[in-house]
């Protein structure tokens, strides 16, 4: 039986009852229907339909009844004949790679995503579809904690990732947005366990230098941490050193410490949304596990891996107990709180902000370098640092009405 293929374009004031008129025009005709798709953006509707229609005098009625109909319901149709050439290389199409780009920001601009297109554009890839992730925003209330973000599945060819994802750093650096870009995996849509460093990820401080403060060797220890977070001295050599210009200091102090440590904007949403959708969360930290074990209970974190402090008589030593908690000890924690679970490593995402963390943020199926260092931002695979800790769960294409339903 030959057949016509026919795409149908429709564009209007959306209202309920169009998808439903229209498919039940093509049901009177015993149309076929190949493809379908719709998006709504400010209330005015583009929907396309392909479809196939027996060749003749059926495929000249519906037609003309497709047109009345779009008449009665007040909307604009168009129609594209497809030839079965045409229809059969789009079907050839869908063993293509598939990719996700996702465009964060307090707010987003035209430029922005234009060179982010662009970059995609020169690539010879394809959009297959743009969302919205982000609730709308009102142009005459100000927002405490503006936020946007927009979703890019795009399909093709990619014969070099490395210098594709260098374009995508350097417009974040640029632009000041931040761009992340994951291949659209099962794996991407089933993650089960977050990994966090603590300090300057989860809080908005490094506890050792508040500790170091109240020692009287705050400017000595400072400058310690911050060679360590730039990669310039190794990890395990600066946290002795550190942790001898602690000795002395009183145990009654660390809790005046931890019940005033600054939460990261966005933690807790990102967590109570993680626990809701069934997510194991845990603490990989180079700090300390009085710390980490204060933000277990108030976050409701699973599990804490940290440097112990060594305290005789209420008094620190400038020791520490157990191996030190760095880069490798990260990514091993990573490694067995996986396999603990069951959940396989590509199922996995860390965060963090330090040099010590690149191990277990290039382990993890998604590394995130949280408004971090620019060492760590150009070798992890994702970065964030325009908005809060809750932008990871657009990066795992969460759209805001999913988390305002569990708040």
């Amino acid at each position: 039986m030959e057949t016509d293929i026919f795409l149908l374009n429709i564009s209007g004031q959306d209202k309920p009852g169009l998808t439903a008129g229209l498919t039940g025009v093509l049901a009177e005709y015993g149309a076929k229907v190949l493809d379908i798709g719709q998006a709504n953006i400010h209330e005015t509707l583009s929907l396309g339909i392909l479809f196939e229609i027996k060749k003749g005098k059926k495929s000249a009625a519906v037609l003309k009844d497709l047109l009345f109909k779009s008449y009665e319901l007040g909307i604009t149709a168009k129609f594209t004949p497809i030839t079965l050439e045409e229809y059969e290389h789009w079907v050839g199409l869908q063993g293509k790679d598939r990719y996700i780009v996702t465009i964060l920001g307090e707010r987003l601009a035209a430029q922005q995503i234009s060179e982010v297109t662009k970059i995609i554009s020169e690539k010879n890839l394809n959009i297959d579809a743009i969302k919205r992730l982000t609730g709308r925003t009102s142009l005459v209330k100000s927002e405490e904690y503006p936020r946007a973000s927009i979703q890019l599945s795009i399909r093709g060819k990619l014969e070099n990732k490395s210098e594709f994802t260098e374009k995508f750093v350097q417009i974040s650096k640029e632009l000041d947005v931040d761009i992340a870009f994951q291949e659209d995996n099962i794996f991407r849509r089933n993650r089960r366990l977050v990994c966090f460093d603590m300090d300057s990820t989860l809080i908005q401080t490094e506890v050792i230098d508040e500790l170091a403060d109240l020692a009287g060797v705050g400017e000595q220890v400072r400058a310690i941490t911050e060679s360590a977070m730039q990669g310039e001295i190794d990890f395990q050599e600066s946290f002795k050193q550190r942790m001898k210009l602690l000795k002395g200091l009183k145990e009654e102090v660390l809790h005046d410490v931890a019940v005033n440590l600054p939460i990261t904007k966005g933690a807790r949403r990102l967590i109570d949304t993680l626990h809701s959708y069934g997510f194991k969360t845990a603490i990989l930290s180079g700090g300390f596990t009085y710390f980490g074990n204060y933000l277990k209970e108030k976050l409701d974190i699973d599990y804490v891996y940290a440097n112990e402090l060594e305290i005789v008589n209420g008094v620190l030593t400038g020791g520490f107990v157990g191996d030190i908690v760095d880069g490798n000890k990260k990514a091993e924690y990573l490694k067995e709180l996986a396999a603990k679970e069951g959940i396989d490593i590509n199922q996995t995402i860390a965060v963090g902000d330090g040099a010590n963390d690149l191990q277990m943020l290039n382990l993890a199926s998604l590394g995130i370098a949280y408004h971090a260092k620019p060492k760590v931002k150009d070798n992890a695979q994702s970065s964030i640092s325009s908005i809060g800790l809750d932008g990871i769960l657009y990066l795992l294409g969460y759209h805001d009405r999913h988390i305002d339903l569990l708040e």
